[in-house]
């Protein structure tokens, strides 16, 4: 029996809310399809399901919040049948009430002068037993109040003693639901804890470099000449293509940093800065960028700007980028220092392409620059490699030609 979990759609994501199931049982489901929406603090993102079974149970129903994690739905996998799934179940509630059993503290002594207990009864029985153990702590006057409010207490989180639930949290609680969700406001709070914990938890380097863009300026218009505005590529597509031809050769900096290693990234997946209209920021990933043609990335990045900003994304979008480029460049900025989106171990940034004195052969010329920045993991690599890195990129864009390339 496989379980399907509530996957984490980002650094700064705790819990998500089941929107709708795309499934029921008795479906057959195989690997990218889209099962369940959730929603996140950012977003509503379509799931997909990274294992092939039957969809034996639905575990949770829509509009439940739930932790990172949590068992969504159980599968039966080839070959095994209700009865395989039933007894899967009830193992593992054993084994849930074992472990909470294990886990619970002893008992004070019995003073002296205390009767002598009565033997103990026969074991509980194991779903009593489970129920027992996750019951919670909540004062009287709380679950009045909680009561009186119609406060679900299964989703109110306790700051007393033990995590017991108090009259302040049900109040919290209750206050919280009857204002009107706010997704831009929640987003800076999840981006603030995100980009805190990466200041925090990571020793960032940053390096920069200027790179004239004359080369790649004129073959890029060149290219565009006779196209129709929906057909014509940006600037921003060759700069994506060689930050990933670049990662090829420096795969350090392309991946991401757990339980104290490095672990390299499985493609070059680069996740994309965009502003959305309603406020915040958000990266989701383009897959695979080394391999593809210029047209195909153009194509990519426009479908992908606009699904991110009418908030339809799947969760491969969002929790399988290895690196984040930021492009701050029609902004006005000239330079950026990123924080690093964890668990990634690099950042790139780009600022706006500017008309600048250049130094070429001992002449003083005038050349589109654009000044491109490094933020790095010291953990994961070092500034002699995040220097390399820089001037592969810088010297990748000088042969533009070159980066209009697929797999093959």
């Amino acid at each position: 029996m496989i379980e399907f979990k509530l996957p984490s759609l980002g650094a700064e994501m705790d819990e998500g809310t089941l929107l709708e199931w795309k499934v029921k049982p008795g479906d057959h489901v195989k690997r990218g399809d889209v099962v369940a929406v959730i929603d996140t603090s950012k977003s509503a993102i379509d799931v997909e399901i990274w294992e092939e079974g039957e969809i034996y149970e639905l575990v949770h129903e829509p509009n439940e919040t739930l932790p990172v994690g949590t068992v969504l739905a159980l599968l039966l996998q080839p070959g095994e049948t209700p009865a395989h799934a039933e007894e899967e179940k009830r193992r593992k509630a054993a084994e849930t009430a074992a472990a909470a059993l294990a886990s619970a503290p002893a008992s004070a002594p019995t003073p002296a002068s205390a009767p002598t207990p009565a033997p103990s009864p026969s074991p509980m029985p194991a779903a009593t037993t489970e129920a027992a153990a996750s019951r919670r702590r909540i004062s009287p006057a709380a679950r009045a109040r909680a009561q009186e409010l119609e406060v679900d207490l299964a989703v109110v989180t306790g700051t007393g003693p033990q995590g017991a639930i108090t009259l302040e949290d049900v109040a919290k609680a209750a206050a919280a639901a009857a204002q009107p969700r706010d997704r831009a406001v929640e987003m800076r709070r999840a981006i603030a804890a995100a980009m805190a914990r990466s200041k925090r938890e990571i020793p960032h380097y940053y390096l920069a470099t200027d790179i004239p863009l004359v080369g790649a300026g004129r073959w890029l218009a060149a290219r565009n000449a006779g196209r129709s505005v929906t057909e014509r590529v940006l600037m921003a597509v060759p700069l994506l293509k060689a930050v990933a031809l670049a990662l090829k050769k420096y795969p350090e900096l392309n991946g991401y940093f757990r339980d104290g290693a490095l672990q390299p990234g499985s493609g070059i997946h680069l996740g994309v800065a965009i502003s959305l209209r309603q406020g915040g920021l958000i990266a989701p990933a383009i897959h695979d960028v080394d391999a593809m043609r210029l047209d195909d990335l153009m194509h990519a990045l426009t479908d992908l700007v606009a699904r991110a900003r009418a908030l339809s994304l799947k969760s491969s979008e969002m929790s399988d980028a290895t690196v984040t480029v930021t492009n701050l460049g029609d902004q006005g900025v000239d330079l950026v220092h990123g924080v690093i989106y964890p668990p990634q171990v690099a950042l790139v940034g780009f600022g706006k392409v500017a008309l600048r004195p250049w130094v070429e052969d001992g002449q003083i010329t005038v050349a589109p620059v654009v000044t491109a920045s490094l933020s790095a993991d010291h953990r994961a690599s070092d500034g002699h490699r995040g220097a390399l890195f820089l001037s592969e990129v810088a010297a990748l864009l000088q042969e533009p030609e070159k980066l209009d390339t697929g797999a093959g």
